[in-house]
């Protein structure tokens, strides 16, 4: 899933079983007393822990349910900080994009909440259900519902989700999830494209033993391995469905074809956005979405003080207003949480990210441990953390997986939690033994207040330790898309990362298998480790969630203890406000912020 400080590179469902990464954060929505905080984080850990479980056709029959004292009609006004500068369902796989994906697309299956956004059941979308496995999870089969259409009319058929898994093996795309097509071709890493390398685009397809659709509307997948998690990996924006009629390639990134309750009528990126309804969509056939505004005006390049600021002031058509993921900033953190009417306003919850600096590995003054070793004794923590808000935003982070994930134990080798501002002495002397006193280290940060303000302080603290440090800024826009490439200038640099579903084995596998390093991939420190791989093969076959979970924590602090690859730096809490005049107001665990499907002009 992805970072916060960044555009979150996002691996999206996040919360339950056996791996959803999600944070240490304030209690659950709306206002009231916070109480014990403490225990609350506890409660709120032990909740997504809690198995979501694959829904029947019963469950995946539409409507979705109606929200209270919800009224139809009006324009909703969304300021985001980044543009979006992937709509391609393929090429999605960061936070923000993921929400909107909330509105215009759709897949086989999707996440249904309950009235809270606490509970959840991964349900038929677009299928008729959460889909039937046989051959002890290695064949998995979805029907098509009835009535369902693209915004331009043409009726979605099994022909259309063949091709939107087919091209996803094509170079057009080059960012989102690889799970399911690793899967397909029995293959780790950047290997599967082998199995169709030009997607369907010159007339290949996959052979039936892998992908069936004997009808119009039967989709039957083929595994080598069994895949009890297909219903999880179906769910993410990434697997949404591409129209096979309307596929422009690689322009269909800017303009696809949609699927969910509205359209875009309007994008000019870094600038601003319009949505309105999908005449096309019937909420008949959808039990996850509702579709009570108009229109979705969303305007971008405004940084969390600016949205706060307008939020928090609640004047003329601010009252109409919120973000989809824009954090309360800092500085309006503690008034919001002074002030009882302000945090009636607000939710807050548990974001799915665990944010760490990448050592990029493949860069040979970076190739002595002790060198990396010294990066992660002298890297102060606290800088990152207050930038964001301090403890009501963030904890301090000692592992790489979260404690919310099931199995997890505590982890800290670097002594971040004691030594919170990093230990430069200790580093300063293993510089030294390395020989490498002085050492120049490009740091990349992204150019946003918050990346500025901690990667100065950042910087200060490697620079106590003997180091040489040039700060380098990232356009925020496109930050994922610059440190994603192999071949990128920069020695270090900040994500955050999220579980994709109840695994850790979608936390561990693609950061950290050597044999995923491409160009956006999401193994960012380049790390190429032959236990590591190994371990991730072996790891994946367990079929005991509980003990996959224990030899994940093995992998974790294997990484942190002898690679030294990354440096964790925090657990993500997301604080949301609305104007007072938008109703449906609830923070979702699943996407880890505002659920945009719930949402109505008071």
């Amino acid at each position: 899933m992805t970072p916060q400080g960044g555009r979150r590179a996002y691996a999206a469902l996040t919360v339950i079983a056996a791996g959803a990464l999600a944070l240490t954060a304030c209690g659950g929505s709306g206002g009231g007393d916070d109480g014990d905080d403490g225990a609350k984080d506890k409660d709120n850990a032990q909740r997504q822990q809690a198995q979501i479980k694959f829904g029947t056709a019963a469950d995946s029959t539409g409507p979705a349910a109606a929200v209270a004292g919800a009224k139809t009609g009006g324009k909703l006004r969304v300021f985001q900080r980044d543009s979006f500068a992937h709509l391609d369902p393929g090429q999605i796989y960061v936070s923000d994009e993921m929400v909107l994906s909330q509105l215009i697309h759709r897949g086989l299956t999707g996440y249904k909440a309950d009235a809270t956004g606490k509970g959840h059941t991964v349900v038929g979308d677009l299928a008729t259900d959460s889909g039937t496995p046989s051959d002890g999870g290695r064949t998995w089969k979805y029907t098509l519902k009835d009535g369902i259409k693209f915004a331009d009319g043409t009726p979605i058929t099994a022909k259309d989700v063949r091709h939107t898994f087919e091209r996803l093996f094509s170079q057009v795309i080059t960012e989102g999830p690889t799970y399911v097509q690793q899967w397909m071709a029995d293959k780790p890493g950047a290997e599967y494209r082998k199995l169709l390398p030009d997607g369907p685009y010159k007339g290949a397809h996959l052979p039936a033993s892998v992908l069936d659709t004997p009808d119009g509307k039967t989709i039957v997948f083929h595994f080598a391995k069994p895949k009890g998690d297909l219903p999880y990996a179906l769910a993410m924006a990434g697997y949404s469905v591409v129209s096979m009629k309307g596929d422009t390639q690689k322009a269909y990134d800017k303009a696809p074809v949609t699927t969910g309750p509205y359209k875009i009528k309007e994008f000019k990126a870094d600038k601003s956005m319009t949505l309105v309804r999908n005449e096309n969509w019937d909420p008949k056939t959808d039990p996850i979405r509702n579709a009570y505004a108009d229109e979705f005006d969303i305007t971008f390049n405004h940084q969390y003080e600016d949205s706060s600021r307008r939020l928090i002031a609640d004047t003329g058509e601010n009252r109409t207003a919120l973000s989809f993921t824009n954090q309360v900033d800092a500085t309006n953190l503690a008034k919001l949480h002074a002030d009882a009417k302000l945090k009636a306003r607000s939710v807050d919850g548990f974001q799915p990210y665990v944010g760490q600096m990448n050592i990029n590995t493949s860069k040979p003054e970076l190739k002595d441990v002790r060198v990396r070793r010294a990066i992660a004794y002298a890297l102060p923590v606290s800088p990152f953390v207050r930038a964001y808000g301090g403890e009501d935003a963030m904890a301090i982070a000692g592992g790489l997986i979260s404690p919310t994930v099931s199995g997890y134990a505590e982890s800290d080798p670097f002594g971040k939690k004691k030594k919170p501002a990093g230990d430069p002495a200790k580093a300063k002397k293993l510089l030294e033994e390395a020989g490498k006193s002085g050492l120049k280290l490009t740091f990349g940060y992204i150019n946003t207040p918050e990346g500025q303000q901690y990667s100065n302080a950042m910087a200060e603290g490697l620079k106590k330790a003997g180091f040489d440090v040039q700060r380098q800024e990232i356009p925020k826009d496109t930050y994922y898309d610059v440190i994603s490439k192999v071949n990128n200038k920069y020695d270090i640099f900040h994500t955050a990362w999220g579980a994709d579903w109840p695994s850790a084995s979608t936390v561990i596998p693609p950061l950290y298998d050597g044999r995923q390093i491409q160009d956006g991939a999401q193994n960012y420190s380049q790390v190429n480790d032959p236990k590591v791989n190994a371990d991730i093969d072996r790891i994946n076959g367990i079929t005991d969630a509980v003990q996959a979970a224990k030899e994940w924590n093995k992998v974790n602090e294997y990484l942190l203890s002898d690679v030294v690859n990354v440096v964790p730096t925090g657990y993500y809490k997301q604080v949301q406000i609305a104007g007072s005049g938008v109703g449906g107001v609830v923070y979702d665990d699943v996407i880890g912020g505002i659920d945009p499907r719930r949402l109505f002009l008071k």
